[in-house]
């Protein structure tokens, strides 16, 4: 008996650090951009800094690319998050709306994946699936 509630204490405990993760702002920082196209083949790649901040409701991308600094903010239109192992092991998956400093708004579908020890971020937007952005995580933490 003591070991089964031990087992579901456990259990549960391990629940909510895992949905801890899913309720707070999360960083995810990425040193190179790879542009894929609808296969998944690698066309191009460019070293850049991209930081993309998120929670529930409201993502910011920040990119900076040869000194020159690009931001994108918008919301989060639907939110997925299941974490295993936090910051590990596990997907959150976004329907996101994206405005650029012109104004210009896009929506993309964002999935961030942990799995093997390695964080990627997929970006994929319908009007342009030739166009699939995945971002590799050198930090991805939650942001304070």
């Amino acid at each position: 008996m003591r070991s089964a509630i031990l087992t579901l204490f456990l259990l549960v405990a391990s629940s909510t650090v895992c949905l801890a993760q899913c309720d707070k702002k999360v960083s995810f920082n990425s040193s190179k951009t790879q542009h894929l196209d609808e296969s998944g083949a690698l066309k191009q790649a460019d070293d850049e800094t991209t930081v993309v901040e998120f929670n529930k409701t409201d993502i910011t991308v920040s990119i900076n690319h040869d000194g020159q600094d690009r931001k994108m903010t918008g919301t989060v239109k639907s939110y997925v998050c299941d974490w295993n192992v936090p910051f590990k092991t596990g997907k959150t998956t976004m329907n996101v709306s994206l405005k650029n400093d012109d104004g210009d708004a896009r929506d993309f579908t964002l999935t961030i994946e942990g799995k093997d020890g390695i964080i990627t971020l997929l970006a994929e937007n319908k009007d342009h699936p030739d166009d699939k952005i995945k971002l590799e995580a050198v930090k991805f933490e939650e942001k304070n």
